[in-house]
């Protein structure tokens, strides 16, 4: 596929991400959400919709999170803008080169990224930031077109257990590997997996539980995207 028909494809998969209704559960909470609002972001035109990936259609990286913050991306209607997870997570992407500036707060703020292209497992804000089984399983295909057409990635890496689980569980439907268990989470942990699939990078999700409580500092999460970037210099 050429480089202009994979990006059309990119940007045609993400108005279908965009219009998808697969899970009406969770449609129901992103519109409640987005009809109520929190108080500090009153004045705000919520996305309320499921939530597009974004980035570098020739990325190297690939960078999968659990699902979009009900007053995060449900409100800005890009991954990780707009709330406290993405203001730690776009730090290290601008120190490491991956990212025009360090911070994300709208869809239309100026924001570039090189090299790197980020997704999750589940598109929708989920009640309690826990999407089902089955609405992972629903959300799986987009996932599954978005690793067919992104060609050059070199290296994913996985924001918390979940993300790894929905990315070994394409894996092992595909038959490219033969167990989840031989890829175990560990925060700074890199599995090589079989072939030419790219390099297998595990790192705390940025979640405020996690940066709060000191779990995931900035530190930890320079060191796994300095990872990342030595993998893709060799």
């Amino acid at each position: 596929m050429s480089r202009r028909s994979s990006v059309s494809a990119l940007d045609e998969l993400q108005q279908q991400v965009t219009a998808c209704t697969r899970c009406p559960r969770l449609r129901e909470h992103c519109l409640e959400v987005a009809r109520v609002k929190r108080r500090a972001y009153r004045e705000w035109d919520y996305w309320g919709k499921p939530v597009p990936a974004f980035g570098d259609p020739k990325a190297r990286l690939l960078l999968i999170g659990l699902a979009p913050a009900a007053h995060g991306a449900n409100r800005t209607g890009r991954m990780f803008t707009g709330d406290s997870s993405g203001d730690f997570l776009f730090r290290t992407l601008y120190e490491t080169g991956f990212a025009s500036q360090p911070e994300a707060t709208h869809r239309n703020d100026g924001l570039e990224l090189w090299d790197v292209y980020i997704t999750a497992a589940a598109r929708c804000a989920p009640p309690g930031n826990k999407p089902t089984r089955e609405e992972f399983a629903a959300c799986r295909s987009y996932l599954v077109d978005e690793l067919q057409l992104l060609s050059n990635l070199k290296v994913v890496i996985v924001l918390g257990r979940l993300a790894l689980d929905s990315y070994l569980d394409i894996l092992l439907g595909q038959g490219l590997i033969e167990k989840r268990s031989l890829y175990p989470f560990g925060h700074a942990m890199r599995h090589r997996l079989p072939g030419n699939l790219p390099v297998l990078l595990c790192c705390y999700h940025p979640s405020r539980q996690n940066t709060q409580t000191g779990r995931l500092t900035p530190a930890m999460l320079l060191r796994v995207f300095r990872q990342a970037r030595r993998l893709l210099s060799r």
